[in-house]
């Protein structure tokens, strides 16, 4: 008897779709080792050359013109992609996708961008037999993901379930399940071992998170946080911008012992777990691995559209807290200093608030549509 195969296909529109397919895929396979899974961008994948240049050109618009995508974002978010756009993102990037698919033979596909999503839509419209599961990575549901050929939604909160509903979804089609997040993020670990591992002071830890979405050129916001360097431990975590990376390891202000400058990680789960603090633009996926892992969070210059619907949720529910100006940041940081011998304790509390999130669902809603 043949593994069942399980196909998991993305898009480099930021690294967080991405994330969660890989996130998913280690987990499922974790659950199940019988279990084959494959993750695939699909632009990257199909035309490695025209792919990274459209990626940029996204990544330059949200990061330079803001504004712009926000007004794109509200303009279409009823909207499902039309019939014509479908039809291009099928014959401009996709044209192989049926192929790649009768030369996998998945028992199931997952899309976590709405892009494939429309794609493997429009090729069981005329006859693909593969169930669709979607996995919506905001807490937010735009129009772009919406689609009657999709058999399964999993999705992260009861209100992005209640959307879907508004917009048509029958209830028998949607799961609330949370984001995946990494097998990684599931576990605890000693933070004093890491500390020890990571050579660390015994001081307030502030985990910054951001690099590769402009976090540099926020030089106001920065140089406010070296200001408490003398008393709090700053992790700034660039990611895959090097050149980031290379600009602050030769600014003077940034070499200090208390200040650390990461580059691209595996272990941003035990950085998070070492950190008493999360400063992080409201990205789906890493405040769902902050949620995981019950670390405080504050949020700075959110990206017009998904971005302000996960931070209107985080706030909300009291995760997390927007800055709004510096005093926002001295208050924290403050709080930190003069209460960091109970940090452990309020950690274990927050994390009690966030117990509804268990991040093993995701992965065992889609074993159920495999079962089936």
């Amino acid at each position: 008897m043949r593994k069942k195969r399980v196909l998991l296909l993305s898009e480099g529109f930021g690294a967080g779709h991405t994330q969660a397919a890989h996130a998913l895929s280690d987990s499922l396979r974790m659950l199940a080792p019988d279990v084959q899974t494959r993750v695939l961008e699909l632009g990257s994948f199909l035309h490695p050359t025209l792919a990274p240049l459209i990626f940029t050109a996204y990544r330059k618009t949200v990061t330079t013109q803001p504004k712009l995508y926000g007004l794109m974002y509200r303009t279409q978010y009823k909207k499902s992609l039309n019939r014509l756009t479908q039809l291009a993102l099928h014959r401009i990037f996709y044209a192989q996708t049926a192929e790649i698919i009768r030369q996998l033979q998945p028992d199931t596909i997952i899309c976590t961008h709405p892009f494939p999503s429309a794609v493997i839509s429009r090729l069981k419209r005329i006859g693909l037999d593969v169930p669709l599961c979607t996995v919506i990575t905001d807490y937010d549901v735009h129009g772009t993901w919406v689609s009657r050929e999709v058999n399964k939604y999993l999705v992260s909160t009861n209100e992005v379930k209640e959307k879907l509903l508004r917009r048509g979804i029958p209830e028998s089609s949607i799961e609330v399940t949370g984001i995946p997040v990494h097998p990684n993020f599931w576990a605890q670990h000693n933070r004093e071992e890491l500390r020890a591992a990571f050579c660390l002071q015994p001081l307030p830890t502030v985990l910054v998170m951001g690099g590769g979405w402009g976090l540099v050129k926020q030089e106001n916001f920065l140089n406010h946080l070296t200001r408490w360097r003398d008393r709090i431990q700053l992790v700034v975590c660039l990611g895959s911008n090097g050149k980031a990376l290379s600009t602050l390891s030769a600014d003077e202000r940034f070499r200090h012992p208390n200040i650390r400058l990461l580059g691209f990680t595996k272990e941003i789960d035990k950085w998070m777990d070492v950190s008493d603090l999360l400063i992080t633009k409201p990205g789906g996926m890493t405040c769902t691995e902050g949620l995981t892992k019950g670390i405080p969070m504050l949020f700075y210059k959110p990206i017009p559209g998904q971005e302000e619907e996960n931070l209107q949720y985080f706030t909300q529910h009291g995760f997390g807290e927007q800055i709004k100006s510096a005093e926002t940041i001295d208050h924290w940081l403050q709080l930190l200093i003069e209460r960091y011998p109970d940090v452990v304790q309020q950690r274990q509390l927050l994390t009690g608030a966030a117990a509804g999130y268990n991040p093993a669902n995701c992965p065992q809603a889609v074993m159920n549509i495999l079962r089936k």
